[in-house]
């Protein structure tokens, strides 16, 4: 895996059974020498060449595994590995066009070991946010290449 949080292998148009192009994906890996559980996730908006896509559009496949904003978020028994990348899903009609893309995307996570109350007030899209490292707040951004 490389540094950046967002990865450079993987970013590409999707399509679905039929052939028609429906979105496309790209890579993160988390930035925690711990793994954490699906609940933990906190999804943030994604940018993508200054268009904002929302949470909704957006499906986290981990370990193989499709889920939506509400599913991690009820899931307490599924483990995200700090050494496994995550394949973020983006529903966009058409995906991409060929060339170069800024990417900017932020989520969090929230840790055992910080008080609940404090946790609860997370949110990565808010732009008053205090940033406090412990709770693995990341805002990432990285250009790519579809071909």
């Amino acid at each position: 895996m490389e540094k950046q949080v967002i990865q450079s292998v993987g970013f590409r148009n999707i399509k679905d059974e039929d052939g028609n192009v429906t979105g496309f994906q790209f890579k993160v890996r988390l930035p925690y020498y711990r793994g954490i559980f699906l609940s933990q996730i906190r999804p943030g908006t994604l940018y993508v060449d200054g268009e904002k896509i929302e949470k909704d559009e957006i499906i986290w496949n981990i370990n193989g595994e499709d889920f939506t904003n509400e599913e991690m978020a009820a899931d307490f028994q599924r483990h995200w590995s700090v050494t496994t990348p995550a394949v973020l899903k983006v529903k966009k009609a058409g995906g991409l066009a060929q060339g170069y893309h800024d990417l900017k995307y932020g989520f969090c996570f929230t840790s055992s070991y910080m008080p609940p109350i404090i946790q609860a007030h997370l949110d990565p899209d808010q732009e008053n946010m205090v940033f406090m490292p412990e709770f693995g707040h990341h805002v990432n951004e990285r250009r790519l290449l579809i071909v």
